[in-house]
């Protein structure tokens, strides 16, 4: 089934999914997440103190991971751009290209503030960070093809929650915790919108569904992935347990791969059996892959505890 034919077979499913979506999301306020009271101005044009390295309360992990979760979310209007191409800006579709992006607009306003008012960051660095990435862009590594697209930010939405939700306990602050638990449940919501639109996908064309799910799942990459150091960032988070190769195969690709019933589903032609062997193949690897990591993590930190004996 071609491009077009998709997406009017699915508008349906988009309207309902939409209402759905709209009955469940809470409205919060930015605003209230943030310790106001703790700013202070700082140095430049008002004349206030300079940030310093003691000013922020943050282990050092959390923040690195906030950092990565906020330039992240910075790169809204590229997403917007890739998602309004490719699925339109008329109807249902359009209906919810825009109010994905408001929602997601909230989460960057949301943990800028935190980040900025509690000092937890370096604002200068922070900026020049933010300008780096955004002018970088993003470019849909899926292409053109819609269920691709969809398969990869049901994917995505599910490891963004995850994390979110994991910095926020790393930071060990309160109120931190509370406002990354809010965007995660907007995250989740995200991912479940998209689920649903590509169960529908399988059953009206579940040879090209399940190659999209095959070729997503063997190049995953977080949208933030050009982020500048993202890999030795990406690293420090690994080993902090916030976001790691178990969790990303077994809490993110293993429920939504599930949902979906890939491994029980009849009626493939060739072509989509050769698909789900592929993605069996690489669920394989990936197990074998966070093995080692889980061991080389367990050998660093006993290192790590003779060092200090």
């Amino acid at each position: 089934m071609d491009q077009t034919a998709l997406l009017i077979e699915l508008e349906p499913v988009v309207a309902t999914n939409l209402d759905r979506h709209l009955s469940l999301a809470k409205e919060w306020l930015p605003h209230e997440y943030v310790p106001w009271s703790e700013g202070r101005t700082f140095d430049g044009l008002l004349g206030g103190e300079a940030w310093q390295e003691a000013d922020s309360k943050l282990p050092d992990v959390a923040r690195t991971a906030l950092i990565v979760n906020l330039l992240t979310e910075d790169n809204l209007p590229s997403y917007h751009h890739e998602i309004a191409t490719l699925f339109g800006r008329d109807g249902a579709w359009g209906t919810w290209v825009h109010r994905w992006t408001a929602e997601e607009g909230r989460h960057g306003i949301a943990i800028r503030d935190y980040l900025t008012v509690t000092r937890a960051v370096d604002p200068n660095a922070l900026e020049r960070a933010r300008m780096a990435h955004m002018e970088s862009g993003y470019s849909n590594v899926n292409g053109d093809d819609m269920l691709s697209s969809i398969a990869y930010v049901a994917f995505q939405e599910l490891a963004t929650r995850i994390s979110h939700r994991n910095t926020g306990k790393a930071t060990g602050d309160p109120i931190a915790e509370q406002l990354l638990a809010r965007v995660a449940a907007d995250e989740n919501l995200h991912m479940v919108f998209y689920r649903n639109l590509l169960t529908a996908a399988f059953e009206l064309d579940a040879d090209h569904a399940m190659r999209a799910v095959a070729d997503v799942v063997a190049d995953f990459q977080m949208p933030g992935a050009n982020i500048d150091g993202f890999g030795r960032k990406a690293l420090s988070i690994a080993l902090a347990g916030i976001y790691d190769l178990r969790q990303h195969r077994d809490e993110v690709l293993q429920p939504v791969i599930r949902q979906w019933n890939i491994f029980n589903r009849t009626g493939l032609s060739a072509d989509g059996e050769k698909a789900r062997d592929r993605l069996a193949a690489h669920m394989d690897d990936l197990e074998a892959q966070a093995s080692r990591f889980e061991e080389k993590r367990e050998a660093r930190r006993l290192r790590q505890i003779q060092k200090q004996q």
